[in-house]
């Protein structure tokens, strides 16, 4: 005896509504009320019905799979901005890959080969060549920068308001009655690292504080350089009393270094990191910080990417700024 599947028909028939409203449910959830799609979603579970995805999408001339590029997949500061991209992806039957910046061929082939409805980008190392090469194909599949961007480029994107997150940790150093602040920052070609540190000078300005060479510290995102950056400190024979970081990463290498030489935090440095990943909060001292939405980065930056998808624009897509705050914990403390 041959077994009969459930069809669109039968989810209708128990939904009470048309086959064509399920196919707009199941398809384009955004297109149907809250209230519609629950009912169809209750009836696809009633009645056993699969929905065969590569059909789908070969009618709808889709991979039903979007890109996210990330420059280190071992950073944890970016799996929440992953999960909150799949948060909003998964439900409207897109998978979600996962791909390294430094595999570039990967990524033109993505570019060039209908291999990606969409991508997510969150370096903006992507090689320029890369990002022309695709702008020029008989088709690009639509991009939005997240986190980072790159300069000149009119893609929408997706970013916190960095200058202003080095200023709330200017501010909060001040008010504790520093006046001798140094600041440990990332990469010298990352926009984050320029935008943070442009964003510390004009804090540092406004207070009439001096900002001294010696005290800007180079670092690149990493705990390694955090610590590399703690025995630079220490050979200062004028130290600053308290050192913003541009990553939490470096802040925490940072403070392990400074514990290991008999340095005590915050009571002979007050430290401020920058990004409020994980273990952060969970950090001997609880780390200072300015803490980014990366949850609601990832769901915004894929909103964005429907959107554009969907052939929808504007200026309100170009470029989306989120606020950050300022989270105190014991890592900084008054000046003696």
């Amino acid at each position: 005896m041959i077994k009969s599947y459930p069809r669109i028909r039968d989810v209708a028939q128990a939904a009470g509504v048309s086959t064509a409203t399920v196919s707009r449910a199941l398809s384009c959830p955004e297109l149907v009320s809250a209230e519609t799609r629950a009912l169809v979603l209750k009836a696809v579970e009633a009645t056993g019905y699969r929905i065969n995805h590569a059909a789908r999408n070969l009618r709808r001339r889709r991979t039903g799979g979007i890109v996210v590029l990330v420059p280190n997949l071992a950073n944890p500061f970016f799996s929440r901005i992953l999960s909150g991209i799949t948060s909003v992806m998964a439900p409207v039957g897109y998978n979600v890959l996962i791909a390294d910046t430094k595999q570039g061929e990967h990524i033109r082939d993505y570019l060039h080969h209908n291999r990606a409805d969409g991508l997510i980008v969150l370096d903006a190392k992507l090689p320029e060549d890369v990002l022309m090469a695709g702008a020029s194909a008989r088709y690009e599949p639509p991009i939005v920068f997240a986190c980072e961007w790159v300069e000149n480029d009119n893609r929408p994107r997706v970013v916190i308001d960095n200058m202003h997150g080095a200023a709330l940790a200017v501010d909060h150093l001040v008010e504790l009655g520093h006046h001798r602040i140094g600041h440990l920052m990332g990469p010298p070609d990352n926009i984050l690292t320029v935008t943070r540190a442009e964003g510390f000078r004009q804090a540092m300005k406004r207070y009439g504080l001096t900002i001294r060479p010696d005290w800007m510290l180079k670092g690149d995102f990493s705990l390694a350089s955090g610590a590399e950056a703690a025995h630079r400190w220490l050979a200062l024979e004028d130290r600053p009393s308290a050192i913003f970081c541009s990553s939490d990463a470096m802040a925490c290498g940072f403070i392990g270094e400074l514990h290991k030489r008999g340095i005590r935090v915050p009571e002979e440095v007050s430290v401020v990191g920058f990004d409020d990943i994980d273990i952060a909060a969970h950090f001997v001292p609880a780390l200072t910080t300015i803490a980014q939405p990366r949850d609601l980065i990832g769901q915004t930056a894929a909103k964005t990417l429907l959107a554009v998808m969907q052939g929808q624009g504007g200026e309100q897509l170009q470029k989306q700024v989120l606020e950050v705050e300022l989270i105190r914990r014991q890592s900084t403390a008054r000046i003696a």
